[in-house]
């Protein structure tokens, strides 16, 4: 447990919590770092699971302060964007506290591997559609895709990033900077929730959890002038390689 971990061993956390944060920040992918490395260290993988959110939490809050600070979130998209994401990160996070960390372990390191593959080989995630634009009532289809992505957030996180993306981005049409802003409102939303049924749940192992916020804070605000900067295709095969090395030492404990 987490008494057992070394300085040296939060450090090296801490390390990972502000890379994946930036990771996150600038397009998503960054928990399926973290969380093997979690599980890694040691901890079962229910508590690396409800451990995380504590650190997506004030990521997102911290990158939201950032880009609203640059002008760069549509504030007016927020409700109808949030509603069905939430409610799919209920389902999700109740689900993922009922699962035994035997069972739980294996499907989010086989679930992690299998994202990290779709994000390096699917590049057009990333690309909005031509248009102005959309709300969710224009199209439908994304009320669909925001309730599994916060299924899928609800019950993992790692590389809810991107699912959230491929809607806002690829089926609202909103540009890359606009739909991540709009990505971290969404994700501290049912983030919170989560972690509130994770902490109900007695799953948050508390000193990973605030050496993590901590880091994900520094690592957000580092994230957020980067990706006004910098492009964010070469993110991803670095996420694939990374989530891949980190889940064989997470498999191999």
């Amino acid at each position: 447990m987490i008494e057992e971990l070394s300085y040296q061993s939060l450090a090296i956390l801490a390390a990972a919590g502000v890379l994946a944060t930036i990771v996150n920040v600038m397009a998503g992918g960054g928990g399926m770092i973290v969380l093997p490395a979690l599980m890694a260290l040691g901890l079962p993988a229910d508590v690396a699971n409800g451990t995380y959110r504590l650190g997506v939490v004030t990521q997102s809050i911290a990158g939201t302060v950032a880009l609203k600070r640059e002008g760069k979130l549509d504030t007016s998209s927020i409700v109808p964007i949030l509603i069905p994401t939430v409610l799919g990160a209920i389902l999700g996070a109740w689900f993922a506290t009922r699962v035994s960390p035997g069972v739980l372990k294996p499907i989010m390191l086989a679930t992690m591997i299998v994202m990290a593959a779709l994000i390096a080989f699917r590049k057009q995630t990333l690309l909005p559609s031509k248009g102005p634009a959309l709300r969710p009532q224009d199209a439908p289809r994304s009320y669909a895709g925001l309730f599994l992505a916060g299924l899928y957030g609800g019950f993992i996180q790692a590389g809810v990033g991107f699912l959230l993306l491929g809607v806002l981005v690829g089926t609202l049409r909103h540009d890359l900077i606009g739909g991540n802003a709009l990505k971290l409102v969404v994700t501290l939303t049912f983030g919170t929730v989560s972690l509130g049924i994770f902490i109900w749940a007695g799953l948050v192992s508390w000193t990973p959890a605030i050496v993590l916020a901590a880091a994900s804070i520094v690592g957000a605000r580092l994230g957020v002038r980067l990706m006004l900067k910098v492009p964010v295709a070469g993110l991803r095969w670095f996420v694939f390689a990374a989530v891949v090395a980190t889940c064989i030492a997470a498999w191999l404990r």
